[in-house]
């Protein structure tokens, strides 16, 4: 086998293993870019991928492992029910969400109009008893047009599930509908503008609970100030509704300072925010079990 044909069964492999642990923790679909689907190659019934001017390649055994495989909550053999999973279409069936959305494509109250691919106005339950809110949009969020799908979405999705629900149970959005550029942090005056459209969401959703991801979400949304670091935990309120601050999943990516430790901080967060809507996250299963 050359070095090129060995590059492409790996990478191969690699796929079937991430898709694997996918589907093991529930996903049932995922986005797929139509130039990467009409870039690649063709794949055989036996699920090995065809060369066409000659026999197929060898499946090798997938060495690929995800980064975050232990679970939030859990240890490293940990397992999550499987549960049908997809996500939300761009557009809302809902009215008045759908209103918002439009406003949201027309808007250029700031200079991420001009930079954007794609708005994201949100997804999820138009009636949700719990209601997550981040900073902004990344690059994939932006190419999609769907809030928390790149890699810190993928860990989002992990949480919501080990909480017992689908990401079609609740609401996810941001703090700015456009995405910054290098994706940056939205400046104060990019927030201001954007606002209102995530305040009217807030008011027509009337979640039970609202979950801030990290600093920027606080700071937009409590106008509060005070680091992420000593205000996860301690819950606030806006216009009544209970809000919970834990950290951005990406932080917990970059590794979250001191080994497993924010991991166990944000999923003590999380179980707080089921007991306040009136849930218990479902028993974890293990190997032993």
């Amino acid at each position: 086998m050359t070095t090129n044909r060995k590059k492409l069964a790996a990478a191969v492999g690699q796929l079937e293993g991430h898709l694997a642990w996918l589907k093991e923790e529930g996903v049932q679909k995922l986005a797929a870019d139509p130039k990467i689907l009409a870039a690649a190659p063709p794949v055989l019934s036996t699920g090995t991928v065809a060369k066409t001017d000659s026999k197929p390649w060898k499946k090798e055994t997938p060495t690929f492992q995800p980064l975050e495989k232990s679970l939030v909550g859990g240890s490293s053999s940990s397992r999550v029910q499987a549960r049908e999973l997809e996500l939300p279409p761009t557009t809302s069936t809902n009215p008045a969400l759908a209103e918002i959305a439009q406003r949201v494509a027309a808007c250029q109250k700031c200079v991420l109009g001009k930079t954007r691919t794609r708005t994201v106005p949100g997804q999820g339950n138009p009636q949700p008893e719990i209601m997550f809110v981040g900073e902004g949009p990344g690059e994939d969020e932006d190419r999609q047009g769907l809030a928390f799908v790149g890699r810190a979405g993928q860990l989002l999705t992990r949480m919501i599930i080990r909480m017992g629900l689908t990401r079609d149970e609740v609401f996810i959005g941001n703090i700015v509908k456009c995405r910054p550029p290098g994706n940056r942090a939205p400046l104060p005056d990019e927030m201001a503008a954007c606002l209102p459209y995530l305040r009217e969401q807030i008011a027509m959703l009337k979640p039970k609970v609202i979950v801030c991801l990290g600093a920027t979400a606080v700071k937009g949304l409590l106008n509060n100030q005070l680091g992420i670091t000593k205000l996860r935990g301690h819950w606030q309120k806006y216009e009544g509704v209970d809000v919970m601050p834990t950290f951005h999943p990406s932080f917990l990516l970059r590794g979250g300072g001191e080994d497993k430790a924010r991991w166990w901080e944000v999923w003590e967060d999380l179980v707080a925010v089921l007991k306040k809507v009136g849930r218990e996250p479902p028993p974890q299963k293990t190997s032993a079990g």
